[in-house]
């Protein structure tokens, strides 16, 4: 909007002034009040992310049979692993020990062996394609969805949520989702199940030994919940310096120009140094937390390991335990900790990932405002057919409900009228317009279009019949052609040219390097402001809405700029109802009306001569614009 002080402000809403003194029997009523607060507040929480982690998975419902292949392939491929330290306890125990050396069965021992390895590999290679395949189809399906949704969704909702953290959303949240599916979820079945295995052969070679060696199952649960706090706060100030140097170092490119012309090129540099320093000593910090944690269960599995080899030697030599019974526990308990401090190390990315998905729940579940009206109460009128009257009766409306802008306003367009609403910041001009495109609801009355209450209107309909050009014109990258034609293909290029001849773009278009196939870099950065401009006219001439908004469209157009802008706009109103917002006046003196807005309403109307003559608000407006040198002199 280009009334700045229309937009929603978000405050603290914290309206109650408590007193400085209280009794102690108060005191304590409010330590009870807000430790009850607390609970339920983090009730509330738990309850959600179980929810948002519930929806999530639900995505993963459609590929369950794949899942189970994971599931099948895994237990192949790690049962192959773990078969060959059986494997070698039986060469030695029932061959080797007893002298039966032969050369067949060394020639038979290596083709197992290369067998089990086979069989490992083909089924680890499918397994990690299945998973990187389902991962990345259920993160594609919640993007599109997550899309699709914020693109359904009303005007208030980005008053509350920046564009930012919507980006966040869409890219990075929607990521760490991917990384759940892809690591966190193989860990789980992958380390989880061969956990299981190894304790099971671990039993099936001596039950007395396997005992023995699961003692340490406790001491690694206290080791792991001792450093799962500590990995974690480590994680997320890493990761939360890293998001303040993002943004640092996005708001310093986007503001380079202001940083050079005040010359702030070496306070800046500092303040990133320290930014960089920052992240760097928080990235050591998490690095030096796993380094501590590995080497910890590198101890626990040494410490494991010369237990068993003690215990198990001391049988060995008693004759209690056979030589390969010990070789093959020793390979397994090699291999014990492995899959724990997996699944450990995960635990960090189980906690961003369950973050990250109550954000993208918490938008899904969001409903718009503004919905369409039920198949019951849907107008069938259509674009073709409507004249253009519009009816603003009793309309009353703010962004807050004790902060009205706009109050029991009347007002009346009639077919094919230009009108013309000016007024100082503030006034209400855009929220008038907002209100007509539907971006939010009317509080009380309503906004007719041909007789036909908006709301019944659906809002695809709506908005074919009401074309809107703003300030500052939106460009997409890619070609002209595709920015005339909003990139649909039902639109032909001759009538996109047309289009672009018809509100006088086509010679603009024609000196650039490749013309209507020129690419445009992100908002048609490579284009002036008026060029901008009138591509957009071109568009709404392509798509030929019946009633015509410009908001402040010529505000920041040079005098030579504004005149193309302005016969193009002659053009493209022809026909059509027109409701032209202008700081300049000389956009909206040859109006067939002019609305004079104040403080949400409207103060003064009638044509230029009328209003000048009438010495009122539009003549002080007419009059400082006159003196600023805004406009050409003309008499009332």
């Amino acid at each position: 909007m280009s009334d700045t002080d229309e937009n929603p402000k978000h405050t603290n809403h914290n309206s109650k002034n408590h007193n400085s003194k209280r009794t102690d029997h108060s005191d304590n009523s409010s330590h009870s009040d807000n430790s009850a607060v607390k609970s339920e507040a983090s009730t509330k929480d738990h309850h959600s992310k179980r929810a948002s982690f519930k929806e999530m998975m639900g995505y993963a419902k459609p590929h369950r049979w794949a899942f189970a292949g994971i599931f099948f392939c895994s237990l192949l491929g790690i049962s192959a692993d773990l078969l060959q330290p059986y494997l070698v306890k039986i060469a030695i125990d029932d061959h080797l020990a007893v002298g039966q050396t032969s050369t067949l069965f060394l020639v038979k021992l290596a083709a197992v062996f290369l067998g089990l390895a086979v069989i490992s590999f083909i089924f680890t290679y499918i397994q990690n394609n299945l998973l990187q395949h389902v991962g990345q189809s259920i993160v594609s399906r919640i993007r599109k969805d997550l899309f699709r949704h914020i693109s359904k969704m009303s005007m208030s909702f980005f008053d509350r949520f920046h564009i930012g953290s919507l980006v966040t959303n869409v890219s990075s949240d929607t990521e760490t989702i991917s990384s759940f599916f892809t690591q966190v979820l193989l860990s789980l079945i992958r380390d989880g199940m061969m956990l299981v295995l190894i304790i099971f052969f671990m039993f099936q070679l001596d039950p007395m030994l396997a005992s023995y060696s699961l003692i340490i199952l406790p001491v690694i649960a206290v080791v792991a919940a001792l450093f799962r706090r500590r990995l974690r706060s480590a994680y997320q100030n890493a990761r939360t310096r890293l998001s303040r140097l993002i943004a640092f170092t996005a708001e310093n490119l986007s503001g380079m120009f202001l940083i050079q012309a005040f010359h702030q090129e070496d306070e800046q540099k500092k303040r990133f140094k320290e930014q960089n320093a920052l992240h760097l000593e928080a990235n050591i910090t998490q690095a030096r937390s796993n380094v501590i944690f590995n080497r910890t269960f590198d101890i626990l599995g040494n410490a494991a390991l010369v237990m068993m080899v003690w215990l198990g030697g001391r049988a060995v030599l008693g004759e209690s335990l056979q030589v390969g019974v010990l070789y093959a526990f020793i390979s397994y308990i090699r291999q014990f900790f492995q899959p724990i401090n997996q699944i450990t190390m995960q635990w960090n990315t189980f906690q961003s990932t369950t973050v990250s998905m109550d954000r993208i729940w918490n938008i899904l579940n969001t409903r718009p405002e503004v919905h369409d009206p039920s198949p019951d109460q849907a107008s069938p009128l259509e674009s073709q057919h409507v004249m253009g009257q519009i009816d603003f009766n009793d309309v009353s409306f703010g962004y807050k409900a004790d902060r009205p802008i706009i109050q029991h306003m009347n007002l009346h367009l009639y077919p094919g009228e230009m009108v013309g609403i000016v007024g100082t910041t503030g006034a209400g001009k855009s929220t008038l317009i907002s209100l007509l495109n539907r971006f939010y609801d009317v509080n009380q009355g309503n906004i007719q279009i041909d007789g036909t209450d908006i709301r019944h209107i659906p809002q695809a309909a709506l908005h074919r019949i009401v074309g809107l050009i703003q300030q500052e014109p939106f460009l997409f990258s890619g070609t002209i052609i595709d920015n005339v034609r909003m990139f649909r293909e039902d639109i032909t290029r001759e009538q996109a040219i047309e289009a672009c001849r018809f509100v006088g773009a086509d010679g603009m278009i024609s000196r650039l390097p490749q013309g209507y196939d020129t690419r445009l870099s992100e908002r048609g950065s490579g284009l002036s402001a008026g060029e901008r401009q009138l591509i957009s006219f071109a568009r709404i001439v392509v798509f030929q809405p019946r009633i015509l908004i410009l908001d402040e469209a010529t505000a920041n157009l040079d005098s030579h700029t504004e005149q193309l802008v302005q016969h193009a706009l002659e053009s493209v109103s022809q026909g059509r109802t027109t409701i032209v917002i202008a700081h300049r006046l000389s956009t909206v003196m040859h109006a067939d009306r002019i609305l004079v807005m104040e403080q949400g309403s409207i103060v003064e109307e009638g044509s230029h001569q009328e209003l000048v003559a009438s010495q009122g608000v539009y003549a002080d407006l007419y009059q400082h614009a006159r003196e600023a040198g805004q406009q050409p002199s003309k008499s009332g």
